[in-house]
């Protein structure tokens, strides 16, 4: 098979993938949130990526049409995946309520298996990480054929990948403004904002 016609398949993917996972989301501002704190912020950008990658696979092996079929499927996960949200949503509120600087208070996940099973949660407890990469991905790299399918996948793992280990590597340089409490009123109430919108949408 033509190598350059591989090539831009696999650029095809890169570019969707990318452009939804960069789209701010629970995992994107969990990661941000534990990278400023230095905080087992590059065992959650692989984590976050590995997910990403398992759920690409998925789609890229035709699990979309399935999930997208199965009613009683899409409403446990919209469930579950509303009351994790609002719940850490209002975790973040707290937090924002008591502010303090980066070095006053122990914030965030308190040890790496809660740092884990948080990310294995923003991860997969939100039906829009299935929506985007499951259903999404999948049913346009099945427009490819099954041989070119897969180099689109690919293409759509590396993006994850690439884009959750720069955001592991550029969020602990924020961590000098966030020795100011104000910094983490700011980013307490835009998480909690933002998983309480989230959440919002599953429910409505």
């Amino acid at each position: 098979m033509n190598s350059a016609l591989q090539s831009s398949v696999m650029l095809q993917g890169f570019v969707t993938g990318g452009g939804l996972i960069i789209a701010i989301g629970a995992q994107n501002a969990f990661l941000l949130a534990q990278g400023v704190r230095r905080q087992y912020h590059w065992p959650i950008a692989l984590l976050c990526s590995l997910s990403d990658a398992l759920l690409i696979c998925l789609g890229v092996l035709g699990m979309g049409a399935l999930i997208s079929e199965s009613p009683m499927l899409l409403e446990l996960a919209r469930i579950f995946g509303a009351f994790f949200l609002f719940y850490y949503g209002y975790r973040a509120l707290c937090s924002a309520l008591q502010p303090a600087g980066l070095d006053m208070a122990s914030r965030g996940a308190g040890s790496l298996k809660s740092a884990l099973l948080t990310t294995l949660a923003v991860s997969l407890l939100n039906p829009h990480a299935y929506l985007d990469t499951v259903v999404l991905v999948g049913s346009i790299a099945t427009q490819y054929g099954d041989s070119l399918r897969y180099w689109f996948g690919a293409g759509a793992v590396l993006a994850s990948f690439t884009w959750f280990l720069m955001l592991g590597m550029g969020a602990p340089k924020l961590a000098p403004l966030f020795r100011n409490p104000r910094a983490w009123r700011v980013l307490d109430s835009l998480v909690c904002l933002m998983m309480w919108g989230i959440a919002l949408s599953l429910v409505l």
